[in-house]
């Protein structure tokens, strides 16, 4: 049997928005995602978070669920919107005893707390004062995040200050997919910047705060590949990724931007005037651990003349295995991602944030969902990080998206990640059978074969 460290975390992981609806209850503000997903066309299907699966009602239920399957650990957001309804003081008291109470429900049910602080669901007054195109957003952040860390930081010891950098700018201020449906390259680098000197003011906030704990960013990582042996697609390969990789990496773990890619912003937006003096040393105070968001590779071809940069990522054909979403599953990737890691920025704790699927399994007669793809996708994952650690590489914990299935951002709800299936119209629980599997894997802190998934 193949064992994993002794103290690993094997947990499961959510966010606010994309569970918790209530979003009118208790004194909550609005958020960005409140305003984009009522405009027409936003999201598939015209999906809202205004229920999405109720967990703020049936929080302790689900909590249950984590002793079901026989986890450790669990990775949640706190609202922002909850705690300050307009981004700032004053603070909603409300809001705060809710979190209190979940973090709570977690240790009696021994189960350790990793708290995101920022998934997206930026106060909608803050957006209308610039967002994190501003300043001030970032100092707001920082206050926000001081008062999580005076309220919970006595039993919060794990802390994800900000989740997927990349995918805040990207989809939000690039190609205007994901809310405030922003595209412009010139406010995604901006966006970028000030979403990781959030993360280091958050962090001076956390040591200097005497709570102790520990803190990192949740990466989207992606490892990257040629197309083929030309020059061009080598050199496209690299350049993307600096685009999704280095560009967040390296100022939080080296404390400074790769000059390769700021060359790039440089050329296409002139000079980076809100990267200020003293900013990358906020930015590299660091973090604690590494936190690694994996889906997928991104295999690269050159592509002259696309806008806003010449590469592109080469569609997966005649893959071995790919998802419901058609995203290629390649867990060898993941080996080379932890690998490269370590090789680059030293033996930093690695937690892997997030890792999992889109398969669309749903109860059969029987009752259950026999999600075998997702077992599958559990098991060879799984393998690769041990194989990783085997190679030398500290992860200390992994943390499968989802524990439910949920708003999944402008796919609404027609992607289903969760082990745990959600009947939308009745909110009715089905336990799947990858999390049946993913139980054992977790009480015998060992790899066991799928095939005795149930």
């Amino acid at each position: 049997m193949t064992r994993f460290p002794d103290n690993f975390l094997w947990g499961v992981a959510t966010s606010a928005y994309q569970i918790e609806g209530a979003v009118d209850a208790d004194g909550r503000g609005e958020s960005i995602w409140d305003r984009f997903s009522h405009e027409a066309g936003r999201t598939e299907g015209g999906g809202t978070g205004d229920v999405a699966c109720d967990h703020y009602h049936r929080w302790r239920d689900d909590l249950d669920f984590l002793v079901e399957l026989g986890v450790n650990a669990y990775r949640f957001s706190i609202a922002w919107p909850r705690l300050f309804p307009t981004g700032r003081a004053p603070l909603e008291r409300r809001g705060l005893e809710h979190y209190d109470r979940l973090i709570d429900g977690l240790l009696e049910r021994g189960i350790t707390p990793l708290v995101t602080l920022y998934h997206w669901d930026l106060p909608q007054a803050l957006e209308d004062r610039g967002g994190w195109r501003s300043r001030e957003t970032v100092e707001r952040f920082a206050e926000y995040a001081a008062t999580c860390f005076a309220a919970y930081g006595d039993r919060v010891h794990w802390w994800v200050t900000q989740n997927e950098p990349w995918i805040v700018g990207l989809l939000g201020h690039l190609l205007g997919i994901h809310a405030p449906g922003e595209r412009d390259l010139g406010a995604t680098a901006r966006v970028f910047h000030h979403v990781l000197l959030a993360h280091g003011r958050a962090v001076q906030e956390l040591r200097g705060g005497g709570s102790g704990g520990r803190a990192g960013v949740a990466f989207a990582l992606a490892p990257h590949y040629p197309a083929s042996g030309a020059e061009a697609d080598h050199e496209a390969s690299v350049a993307s990724d600096g685009f999704v990789n280095r560009w967040f990496l390296d100022p939080v773990l080296k404390g400074s931007y790769p000059d390769d890619m700021r060359q790039r912003y440089e050329e296409r937006l002139g000079r980076l005037d809100f990267i200020r003096e003293g900013d990358l040393e906020v930015i590299g105070t660091g973090g604690d651990f590494v936190g690694v968001n994996y889906y997928a590779r991104r295999v690269m071809r050159a592509a002259p003349g696309r806008d806003p940069f010449p590469w592109e990522v080469v569609p997966p054909v005649n893959a071995a295995a790919t998802t419901d979403a058609e995203t290629e599953i390649t867990p060898d990737a993941l080996i080379d991602l932890l690998v490269r890691l370590r090789h680059d920025y030293g033996d930093l704790p690695i937690l892997i944030t997030e890792n999992g699927a889109v398969f669309g399994d749903r109860p059969g007669d029987d009752g259950r969902v026999h999600d075998v793809r997702r077992i599958r996708y559990l098991h060879d994952h799984l393998a690769a990080v041990h194989r990783a650690i085997d190679q030398g590489v500290r992860v200390g914990g992994y943390f499968h998206w989802s524990l439910l299935d949920n708003f999944e951002w402008a796919l609404g709800y027609a992607q289903r990640f969760g082990l745990v299936h959600v009947d939308y119209a009745t909110q009715a629980r089905t336990l799947k059978d990858s999390g049946l599997y993913y139980g054992r894997i977790a009480r015998a802190n060992a790899l066991v074969p799928p095939e005795s998934a149930t």
